[in-house]
């Protein structure tokens, strides 16, 4: 609590207030009272009913956050909120006795929570309201809660403290209400056509599963540095080989990476697996899965408003090559896409710097990430990325330097990422060593050479294809969120006060 925080004056008021309960022996954190209604449960069962007797013979309990008090003397007017929803009270002194009136409530406030017994009434406004025969203060609230009519609308404040976010916020709630019921629909898809939701470790010996730069721990009895991992395709692949078929595990993942409105270090990300299928067939499949979590969120529409934007979902999509997208998007020659001197010149065109060192796979990839993907605002599969920025996919049979690979974009973000999956393992153990040359001279993002993964391939993993989809990003999408931080319940901040 800061200097200016204690010197607060409501506060002040408030702790004299806790302090006189307690000194009248009255323990202002009980755990005693269980509701028997929920306040959405109370309007959808009694809010139709129009009989104002047959409204006075209902008893209930309910429980609930004080969100507004509005006090005439011998009555006082209260809004309980739950997890539910709201509903308004009525204390009168006479009902609930005067030393209680007098002595414990009015010396409740906005952000108390109360548990209420009485009959249900209707107002002169006709508002469905529960006139207390019994009320109990079961948590003290310290802190007031923002302005009523403001609510909280810093959004620094909301990302920190979003436990008040959330009490003031109802929209906020029913955000990471509908986040939860994406990723419900995403499970259930899933598990319907036969794959089994798995757990793989979060710590790794050795970082693998794309390229980044992992966060770095140290394992005390085993005197050994772990890595965060940044991926589960090593783990999940394994159970591949080891005869699991289909597999999936929605987890988060861990990258050293900067702070952006589309980038937080910790993420979720939703990874599957499925032996005898390419990269074709896992466009189908996300396809119709992405298709069906649209429906879900809309209630059965294909077309969803991301800051401004329409988005159509409805299948089937466009596929590009990563060469395509140039021609049709930045204006590419496409006679020229395997030309290294044409690539440098068309990336300086884009407002690129070609690396030193960079093949033309590379200077292909780094142009497309300028020239055309913002631009991809529907739903769009890039596929066949070059082998040399895909170590861990197949190799097309017709074409061996390009990958069975593609990444779906949507929004002008990378949303999924897919592949053929690489299951020869001299194959993959060559791409490691070349993801270790490049380590040593200076890519902190390549991988290093997981020998286990190596020996897993050589007892053979069938023909399989793979994808990750990224649930943050996808749910920024489908919710018109601005910042990956508006999706997150406890994004990752800098310090409180901090440069």
């Amino acid at each position: 609590m800061t200097d200016a925080e204690e010197d607060n004056p409501q506060i002040a008021a408030r702790k004299v207030k806790l302090a006189a309960l307690r000194q009248a022996g009255i323990n202002p954190y009980p755990n005693g009272f269980r509701p028997a209604w929920s306040l959405a449960r109370i309007f959808h069962d009694h809010d139709p009913v129009t009989d104002a007797a047959a409204l006075e013979q209902v008893h209930v309990s309910a429980a609930g956050r004080v969100m507004l008090l509005r006090s005439f003397g011998k009555l006082t007017f209260a809004t309980l909120q739950d997890a539910s929803g709201r509903l308004q009270i009525a204390v009168q002194r006479d009902t609930v006795g005067a030393e209680f009136y007098n002595e414990v409530f009015r010396k409740v406030e906005v952000g108390d929570h109360l548990g209420v017994e009485g009959h249900l009434f209707r107002t002169r406004t006709n508002e469905l309201t529960l006139r207390a025969t019994r009320v109990r203060l079961l948590t003290k609230s310290v802190r007031p809660l923002p302005e009523k009519f403001h609510g909280l609308e810093d959004r620094e404040t909301r990302y920190r403290r979003r436990y008040v976010d959330l009490i003031v916020n109802p929209e906020v709630r029913e955000l990471f209400r509908l986040r939860s019921r994406i990723i419900r629909h995403i499970r259930g898809f899933l598990e319907d056509r036969g794959y089994l939701e798995v757990e793989t470790p979060m710590m790794h010996p050795i970082p693998g599963g794309a390229t980044a730069r992992p966060f770095v721990t140290h394992h005390n009895a085993l005197g050994v540095d772990l890595y965060l991992r940044v991926a589960p395709e090593l783990y999940l692949k394994r159970l591949i080989v080891g005869g699991f078929e289909r597999v999936f595990e929605i987890n988060r993942n861990f990258r050293n990476e900067g702070l952006s409105v589309r980038h937080n270090p910790e993420f979720t990300m939703l990874e599957f697996y499925q032996a005898y299928a390419d990269y074709h067939d896992l466009m189908d499949l996300t396809e119709e899965l992405l298709a069906g979590v649209v429906r879900e969120v809309t209630g059965g529409g294909a077309r969803v408003i991301h800051q401004g934007r329409e988005i159509d979902f409805t299948p089937p999509w466009p596929r590009l090559t990563l060469a395509e997208a140039l021609v049709r998007h930045a204006g590419a020659d496409a006679q020229r896409m395997t030309e290294r001197a044409y690539l440098e010149e068309l990336l300086r065109r884009l407002g690129g710097e070609p690396r030193a060192g960079a093949d033309a796979g590379a200077l292909l990839l780094e142009a497309f990430e300028l020239g055309a993907e913002a631009r991809l605002i529907q739903p769009t599969f890039i596929m066949d990325y070059p082998v040399s920025v895909s170590p861990l996919s197949r190799r097309s049979d017709s074409r061996p330097e390009v990958a069975e690979r593609f990444e779906l974009f949507i929004g002008g973000w990378e949303v999924a990422n897919a592949f053929s999956e690489l299951n020869d393992p001299a194959d993959q153990a060559a791409r490691f060593r070349g993801q270790v040359a490049a380590k040593a001279a200076g890519d902190d993002e390549a991988m290093h050479f997981d020998a286990d993964y190596i020996r897993a391939l050589e007892y053979g993993m069938p023909p399989t294809a793979g994808e990750g989809i990224g649930i943050d990003r996808l749910v920024m999408l489908l919710t018109d969120a601005a910042a990956i931080r508006d999706v997150l319940l406890f994004p990752q901040m800098r310090p409180e006060g901090g440069e």
